[in-house]
């Protein structure tokens, strides 16, 4: 068995979705010890992330458990193999694990999908506007808490700017758009920079206007994050209490057709960013 030396939220993904495999292939976790010549108690350890695991011990796995995908048991693979330590790790002890996760996740996405109702996604976000959002926390942040939560914010956005940047396509309600955080200085400085994220080639913003009634998914915030394969995708619920993430095949399908329906309800980028202009006119 592989150490402990694997990235946290990997390694979880990757221990569940072995899990499932024998769970789909109607093998209780007894039968599975005994056909991959283990115990049950370091298959448990397995499952549970508890150990890491090694590409030769998913590829016996999947064959046990008669998964034929090929790319689905090479995505997991590379995950499992990946020892890489990114730069969410210093803040380990400094932030919820929970948003190191989420900075872990959204590294390795190859596609981001968010849906906004009263917010500018965080990825988007200016550091004044950041730090208006932080101060409203319950329980009340620190001025250092509040100063690592920016930093650790701006950090995250590296995914738009590096050499291959990660596409990410928006969905943002008009009512985010006008809301105030930090003043009409604020609000206008960020609308503008949400203007020229816009025009950067992998980047896809959508506005749903107050003009188009109700829609799917109101009232809730969704990030989607997709992975090397469909099944490997991640939904990022933002709760008040931290970061929800949610994986199984029904709750990928649910958020799929929901950010589909209301990126269907939305204005085209074109008129979106035109929209926003006019926002920030009235200003």
């Amino acid at each position: 068995m592989a150490g402990r030396s694997a990235p946290r939220v990997r390694r979880v993904r990757v221990a569940s979705e072995l899990r499932r495999l024998r769970e789909h292939a109607g093998m209780t976790a007894t039968e599975a010890a005994r056909v991959l010549g283990t115990s049950q108690g370091q298959l448990s350890n397995v499952e549970t992330a508890r150990f890491g695991v090694s590409a030769a011990r998913i590829r016996a796995m999947a064959r046990s458990y008669d998964c034929s995908d090929q790319d689905f048991i090479d995505a997991l693979v590379a995950m499992a193999e990946d020892r890489t330590r990114g730069w969410w790790e210093e803040y380990r002890e400094i932030l919820p694990v929970g948003l190191l996760d989420l900075a872990e996740v959204e590294h390795h996405a190859t596609l981001l999908r968010t849906a906004v109702t009263v917010h500018i996604p965080g990825l988007f976000q200016t550091t004044d506007y950041a730090r208006e959002i932080f101060r409203q926390s319950v329980p009340e942040l620190s001025p250092p808490d509040i100063e690592h939560r920016i930093s650790y914010r701006i950090k995250r956005q590296a995914v738009l700017f590096r050499e291959s940047p990660t596409p990410h396509q928006a969905i943002i309600h008009e009512a985010a758009l006008r809301m105030q955080f930090g003043g009409p200085t604020v609000t206008r400085t960020q609308l503008k920079h949400l203007i020229d994220m816009s025009e950067r080639e992998h980047v896809t913003i959508h506005v749903i206007p107050f003009a188009a009634g109700t829609f799917p998914g109101s009232g809730q915030s969704i990030y989607y994050a997709a992975g090397p394969v469909p099944q490997l995708d991640t939904v990022n619920l933002d709760q008040s209490h931290g970061p929800v993430f949610l994986d199984a095949e029904a709750q990928l399908d649910k958020y799929r057709v929901l950010l589909d329906r209301m990126e269907a309800t939305a204005l085209p980028p074109t008129k979106s960013r035109e929209f926003i202009h006019h926002i920030v006119q009235d200003l």
